[in-house]
């Protein structure tokens, strides 16, 4: 079917939220992959997923073939949204440099769903992605969890509160000299401190007549949130020391911490197994140098082997296009020794179970929201297209974005 003739036909059934996808191969990401499958959505839900001879379509739903169809894909790891496509000061809010820790900034109240960067990982059939405050503070900020169709946020937002975001490493140090923090050792005093701090504010809350309660601090609130695991907190770091500090300062306090980046993680993977931690990988296709020199290519797979849950994630980049796409993650790390199907659970179910949405994205199975990637070949090889992306049972991109660019 031609990119055409699939958004004529997807275009008819818009306002009802209902249609069928019928695809030679169905990836479901909850099981093994389905020949000849149909995911069968009405009222913007998965009602029914298995063999094209099992599933009963009602009358007067279109029915849409496609080769292949997967779960919409989710982003484990963005600052999309609030990293613009213009490079210019106007439209890059990821990072805010006029402190080193700001854990009170919301992702949500800088994210722009109208900027092209989104409608370019929409077009690659990325229907979730967990976007918000960067790397490059010691903390920076939270993260959220949103929709890729939503131009206005609330909208399209499934967890308003991700992550609190932080940095170890040289990422981390003050831009100008004499500025805190200059070493690693300074990173995790000003952490523990910030830590302590917040454990003190909690006691007083507790222990405060009504009435008598400490003055509110955002800071302080934000921190006791990651005290109390109600907000993991995402830690970007690279080298292997930082990884360790990492850990142990998570082992301090208690807390339950996600790893960003990673790029030597495969060092310390008993360290990082018995800790239970998941890794939201680097992308392998930055550019090895400075911290990430030592990032590998295989670091997905002995992961996995290791049973080590991790996913994969766009990131941030400094550069023109600021973005890298999960899609072609997945792609890299199935050629580098992971299984297609692992490579798939990890832009899929696997980000959307780290995230706490996996019961409405993250795998094709009935109740869940309908959000569909089509593709007219193995959506990982270089030469096959996203011919549609499907939110909520709603034809959001045709793939028409990729091809222009």
């Amino acid at each position: 079917m031609t990119r055409l003739a699939l958004l004529l036909a997807l275009s008819t059934g818009l306002s009802a939220q209902s249609l069928a996808i019928r695809a030679e191969t169905l990836h479901t990401a909850a099981g093994p992959a389905i020949k000849d499958g149909v995911v069968l959505i009405q009222d913007g839900k998965i009602s029914a997923v298995g063999r094209a001879a099992d599933v009963k379509v009602p009358s007067g739903i279109n029915v849409r073939r496609v080769k292949v169809a997967t779960p919409g894909l989710v982003d484990g790891r963005s600052t999309v949204g609030l990293s613009g496509l213009l490079n210019q000061p106007h439209d890059q809010d990821q990072l805010e440099a006029s402190a080193p820790l700001q854990p009170e900034l919301r992702a949500m109240d800088a994210y722009n769903g109208r900027d092209p960067l989104v409608a370019y990982l929409r077009s690659l059939g990325i229907t979730t992605v967990h976007t918000g405050h960067g790397p490059g503070a010691l903390i920076s900020g939270q993260t959220f969890v949103v929709k890729t169709d939503a131009t206005e946020v609330t909208r399209g937002v499934l967890k308003a509160q991700a992550m609190v975001a932080a940095t170890l490493g040289d990422g981390a140090r003050a831009r100008e000299a004499g500025k805190a923090p200059g070493t690693r050792a300074k990173q995790i005093a000003m952490l523990r401190g910030e830590l302590v701090g917040a454990q003190e504010y909690a006691r007083k809350l507790k222990d405060a007549e009504k009435g008598k309660e400490p003055s509110r601090d955002l800071r302080k609130e934000t921190l006791v949130q990651v005290l109390r695991k109600e907000l993991p907190l995402l830690a970007t770091a690279h080298r292997a020391q930082d990884i360790l500090s990492l850990l142990r300062l998570a082992k301090e306090f208690d807390l339950e911490i996600v790893l960003d980046g990673g790029a030597e993680a495969y060092l310390v993977l008993d360290e990082l197994k018995a800790a239970k931690v998941t890794v939201v990988l680097h992308p392998t296709m930055a550019r090895a140098g400075g911290e990430t020199e030592n990032l590998s290519l295989e670091t997905a797979a002995k992961l996995h082997a290791a049973g080590i849950p991790f996913t994969f994630q766009s990131g941030f980049e400094g550069y023109v296009p600021k973005t890298r796409v999960v899609l072609w993650e997945g792609a890299m790390a199935a050629a580098n020794g992971l299984a297609f199907d692992d490579a798939l659970q990890a832009l899929t179910l696997a980000p959307a179970k780290l995230l706490g949405v996996a019961d409405r994205v993250g795998s094709l199975e009935k109740g869940k929201d309908g959000d569909v990637a089509l593709f007219d070949g193995d959506p990982f090889e270089f030469t096959t297209h996203c011919v549609g992306t499907i939110i909520n049972g709603v034809l959001a991109s045709d793939g028409e974005e990729t091809r222009e660019r």
